[in-house]
């Protein structure tokens, strides 16, 4: 059921179709501070790769805000006996608007990569921004929102029970926006829907139907499980667009562009500095990389050089991958490094590498990035925390087993890909070729039994230092895998340079074919 107040404003959305909200909430539209959010791209520098992923943080807020209302109502309406009050409601709406008040620059890259790098030891995440971002906004513009609802809007925003009372007494309540017992809410409904529409992917997810079928048992939400399909389909969908779209190879390299250029301006223009000043942060959006274009410092030059190689697509370049079980993923960043690369260059034998690009090798050429991806709760499969219902016993709730689902669950729920990446083209074969050195050598299970085997076929042993690999004459595709007999273990077979590629050559009759070797296009390299 609807709420239709005495002034309602429609918002046309391609998801959601016209979308009501009440005087309150377009008055918390209608300030600076939301209306930043349109100058942030929702899914970031994969709108480099996307064309179609140009919407913003802006038009989610207002899905997730909408979403929340519905869940909300529908709760309230189909039991009464829970007590749920349109003051509950309009916090909860509330709440999914300004959720993401707090993004920086490039969405995710900004708190996941820029600030832990910019300001080490510094503990924040965007929520932290959207409750500072918040406050500020109902001070500045001295909105109806008291004390106490303020408060519980901005424990609904972190999902967290122990920040206001009604934690204890309604916590399925802050299950609707951010829920942090199983990370089935609203927030991902709306942009998983968002994210497939905007690139063109037809997804198969009923979000009328979830809302629907949501009922609340033992102060929990759970959901009928003949809709339990549909919440698996919701957590696949989140791991394939993690695949597929957020963590794509050409996404990541613009991302550690990106960062780099960031990193360089910050000692001049003091970006990450603003994080905590909201009266600054309000203007820091994804515009940054075109005040850093438009400047004329020359301590800046750095900075533009490399968002001029990302408009010309002269971009960091993939030279690696490999899959690994999401147990391991930590531990291979322990092992396999940049340093570790770079040492792997320096002290074996490579005859098909050119000498001058071994010489010209640093590890600050060397990006090694790890992309967990799982399908919402780590490697565990979601249902395990998903209770369910029937019609027949609408008030129960219990787990499903695999046959009251499906028989054809993965076996794991979670993995890690590691790439690696050259910042300069031209070091592809050298890199690559000690990555693998450093791959041939890493131990292949965390088992004591399997470990205590492959140490005695390991040069160095498990106890020498990573930076020391065991040498190799020659590098091909088949290097072998510790303890593993004659069986290979390169990285991605894909990846593979035929012998005698140009890859290998001298740079600069290299330099004369990039566009056929590098399936660069054919358009002369901009110094």
């Amino acid at each position: 059921m609807e709420t239709i107040h005495e002034y309602t404003r429609r918002f046309k959305d391609p998801i959601h179709d016209y979308i009501p909200f009440g005087p309150l909430v377009c008055s918390v539209i209608d300030t600076k501070h939301f209306q930043r959010l349109r100058n942030i791209k929702q899914l970031g520098v994969s709108y480099y790769v996307w064309p179609g992923a140009s919407h913003n943080r802006f038009e989610h807020c207002l899905g997730v805000a909408y979403l929340a209302r519905r869940m909300a109502e529908h709760l309230k309406h189909s039991q009464p006996s829970l007590g749920i009050t349109e003051s509950h409601v309009q916090c909860i709406e509330l709440a999914g608007l300004c959720h993401d008040l707090g993004h920086g620059p490039l969405s995710h890259v900004w708190d996941n990569m820029f600030i832990p790098m910019a300001m080490k030891g510094k503990r924040w995440k965007h929520e932290d921004a959207s409750e500072m971002m918040f406050d500020h906004m109902v001070k500045k513009y001295e909105l109806d929102i008291n004390p106490d609802d303020a408060t519980f809007i901005k424990a609904l925003i972190a999902g967290d029970t122990s920040r206001c009372k009604l934690g204890e007494t309604m916590p399925f309540l802050f299950e609707i926006v951010a829920n942090k017992r199983n990370g089935i809410d609203v927030d991902k409904f709306d942009y998983i829907a968002r994210d497939c529409h905007a690139i063109g992917e037809k997804g198969n997810l009923s979000l009328t139907r979830l809302i629907h079928s949501a009922r609340v048992i033992e102060n929990e939400i759970c959901y009928d499980i003949k809709d339990s399909n549909q919440v698996y389909e919701l957590c696949y969908t989140r791991f394939s667009l993690h695949k597929r779209i957020y963590n794509h190879k050409t996404a990541t390299a613009i991302e550690y562009m990106l960062i780099d250029a960031l990193l360089a301006a910050d000692p001049i223009m003091k970006i990450a500095a603003l994080v905590d000043n909201p009266d600054k942060y309000l203007y820091l959006t994804d515009n940054i990389l075109t005040r850093i274009e438009m400047s004329t410092e020359e301590e800046l030059q750095h900075s533009r050089d490399i968002i001029e190689r990302v408009r010309c697509r002269d971009l960091y370049r993939l030279v690696d991958f490999k899959v690994f079980p999401w147990d391991q993923s930590k531990k291979c960043l322990d092992y396999i490094t940049p340093e570790c690369i770079f040492q792997a260059a320096q002290t074996n034998s490579f005859p098909d590498i050119d000498a001058d690009d071994i010489a010209k090798l640093t590890s600050g050429h060397i990006i090694v990035h790890m992309s967990r991806m799982h399908y919402g709760m780590s490697d565990k499969n979601p249902l395990d925390f998903v209770k369910f219902y029937s019609k027949h016993s609408p008030n129960m709730c219990r787990h499903a087993d695999p046959g009251d689902i499906s028989l054809l669950m993965p076996s794991s729920f979670g993995e890690g890909l590691l790439r690696v990446y050259t910042k300069e083209k031209d070091l592809w074969g050298i890199v690559q070729a000690a990555f693998r050195v450093v791959l041939s050598t890493m131990p292949i299970s965390t088992d004591d039994a399997t470990n205590t085997r492959m140490s005695e076929t390991l040069t160095p042993p498990l106890t020498e230092a990573c930076s020391t690999p065991r040498t190799l004459s020659r590098v091909t595709s088949s290097a072998t895998v510790a303890g593993s007999g004659s069986e290979p273990r390169p990285g991605s077979r894909f990846m593979d340079i035929p012998p005698g590629s140009p890859i290998f050559s001298k740079t600069k009759k290299r330099r004369g074919m990039e566009s056929e070797t590098l399936n660069d296009s054919p358009r002369k390299k901009k110094v």
